[in-house]
């Protein structure tokens, strides 16, 4: 199944962001069968992200929850929120690489 998990991190933990980015980037590397889409939401180019966008294909929303846990992000304390939300795809035949 398709997900969109939106995540909204904690005000003013830019330095925080900035210290697990590596992790958090080497995680999604080993989890990109089941996040292929991954990065970070900002108002503006330049400024510190306010959050970020998951597009993921897993089994339920169980297991995505289960996952994000793992996340060096998650574990630092940087996500204030998260929802997971089913997605569909407009054309389900269109493939698109990002």
């Amino acid at each position: 199944m398709l997900f969109a998990v939106l995540f909204t991190d904690k005000p003013g933990l830019g330095e925080l962001r900035a210290r697990h980015l590596q992790a958090h980037i080497e995680w999604l590397e080993l989890n990109k069968d089941v996040i292929p889409v991954g990065g970070s939401l900002r108002q503006e180019l330049g400024q510190v992200p306010r959050g970020g966008l998951w597009i993921s294909d897993a089994n339920s929303k169980k297991q995505l929850e289960d996952l994000l846990k793992m996340d060096p992000f998650y574990i630092a304390g940087l996500r204030q929120s998260y929802e997971i939300l089913h997605w569909s795809k407009a054309k389900e035949e269109r493939k698109v690489l990002i």
